[in-house]
């Protein structure tokens, strides 16, 4: 291992050289101040797009749990388990044909078309953001990015109890009308998007040709982030790191609960004894607080410079909170959105957590992707776990749910347990820590 992080380092030195013959000259030493002045233009133009992006992807991916309080089921003629193969289907993108579907074969090639069209975004996204920040800078960035995950989910339930009231304009049913605005506006976010995003810290340009950093500022904010971590100048992946298990296992058991409350968290508001179309704004104040908790959370775990204990505290929290049964329809109400407001901030903690275990640019990307495609197979598993033979409680729903987490809770403290024991190897032959 000594061997390759030597070649890692002369690699990285060869690529700052040769972005500075590039230019015919090296780059002059920049202050802290400077560097910091380039940080906050950057956190003002990459995370904001991103966010946006993801803002406008979560959108139309959840929307589909305020349309079942519109009679979606009855509208389009499936059944609650048709239903649940949809959701499933849509976890392996964006689909804007979904408003004139009907019958159960439209309603399932929409929902996997949704899924094979956004599959790429998130890790791209996520794997952008190490791309322009620092190993202590990327936790943060990771929760402000997931920000559009939780606006959304915000924006969701208050746009559609208004949308909803669209029945019957135009022939149409309210949750066609809520396709129809909110795929527009996920074209539109789309065309910005790729019209205004930069290509890389290195060459600061949009498609449109505008530059938003001078030749300095640009070598800056390439040099700084492989000064920092020379491993992102070596893109040779590595597909055999057995550190993921615990992450991936926790990944795929503690976010069943978040998949399944995207899907029904309404209908379980309405069984409460709430109105129906309220539901959908009752709702948003779950998201709208977990904005805090996801903000905070990334804000320790810098601050910290600890991940792993983070994330415990998070899937530790969430497990308390689906334990507790009631049937009072008011405290289970407040139950369900205490559950929304922590269910998913330490979801983005864990990504930077393993992001900063990666030992090389490729494998980097490709920890990325496993992340997002982890979170996808909890939405398999968590999307067919409320049927409509256990309605409208889910005791036996809940319950397996409270067995997965469990279970993910463990994995959690396997995950941190294991990255201690390797450092206390580690320190007697020198090398450098792990992140935990």
């Amino acid at each position: 291992m000594a061997d390759e992080k030597k070649q890692i380092a002369t690699l990285a030195e060869s690529q700052l050289s040769r972005s500075s013959d590039d230019e015919g000259q090296e780059v002059a030493p920049w202050t802290e101040a400077e560097e910091q002045a380039l940080v906050r233009r950057v956190d003002f133009l990459v995370v904001p797009i991103l966010t946006l992006g993801l803002f406008a992807l979560q959108l139309d991916r959840g929307n589909i749990g305020n349309a079942l309080t519109d009679f979606f089921l009855q509208d389009v003629g499936i059944t609650q388990f048709q239903f649940n193969i949809g959701q499933q289907l849509l976890s392996a993108g964006i689909v804007l044909l979904e408003a004139f579907q009907k019958g159960l074969g439209a309603y399932l090639s929409t929902r996997l078309l949704l899924g094979l069209l956004e599959s790429g975004f998130i890790p791209a996204a996520l794997y952008t953001l190490t791309r322009w920040y620092k190993r202590g800078e990327t936790t943060k960035r990771f929760a402000w990015y997931y920000l559009g995950n939780l606006i959304a989910g915000g924006c969701s339930g208050l746009a559609a109890y208004g949308i909803l009231h669209m029945r019957g304009i135009g022939g149409l049913a309210g949750w066609q009308w809520m396709f129809l605005i909110e795929g527009a506006f996920t074209v539109l976010v789309g065309v910005v998007f790729i019209s205004i995003f930069p290509r890389s810290p290195a060459n600061p340009v949009s498609l449109l040709g505008y530059r938003y950093f001078t030749e300095r500022e640009a070598q800056i904010l390439h040099q700084r982030v492989i000064l920092d971590d020379p491993t992102k100048v070596q893109p040779r992946p590595n597909l055999t790191n057995w550190r993921l298990l615990p992450h991936i296992l926790m990944t795929i058991l503690a976010l069943t609960p978040a998949q399944t409350l995207g899907a029904y968290a309404p209908s379980l508001v309405v069984s409460f004894g709430f109105d129906r179309l309220k539901s959908n704004a009752m709702l948003s104040i779950g998201s709208w607080l977990s904005i805090l908790t996801n903000i905070g959370y990334g804000w320790v775990a810098d601050k910290l410079n600890r991940r792993g204990p983070v994330v415990l505290v998070g899937v530790t929290i969430l497990w308390a909170l689906i334990v507790i049964y009631s049937k009072d329809g008011n405290l289970r109400f407040g139950l369900l959105v205490t559950a929304v407001v922590f269910q998913v901030p330490w979801h983005g903690v864990n990504g930077a957590w393993m992001s900063l275990n990666a030992r090389t640019a490729g494998e980097r990307s490709v920890t990325m992707a496993i992340f997002v495609m982890s979170a996808n197979l909890s939405g398999i598993i968590g999307s067919q776990l409320f049927q409509a033979s256990d309605a409208p409680l889910y005791k036996k729903g809940w319950t397996i749910e409270v067995a997965l987490v469990s279970t993910a809770l463990l994995m959690c403290i396997i995950g941190n347990l294991q990255y201690w024991v390797l450092n206390r190897l580690q320190k007697r032959e020198g090398e450098a820590r792990y992140h935990y």
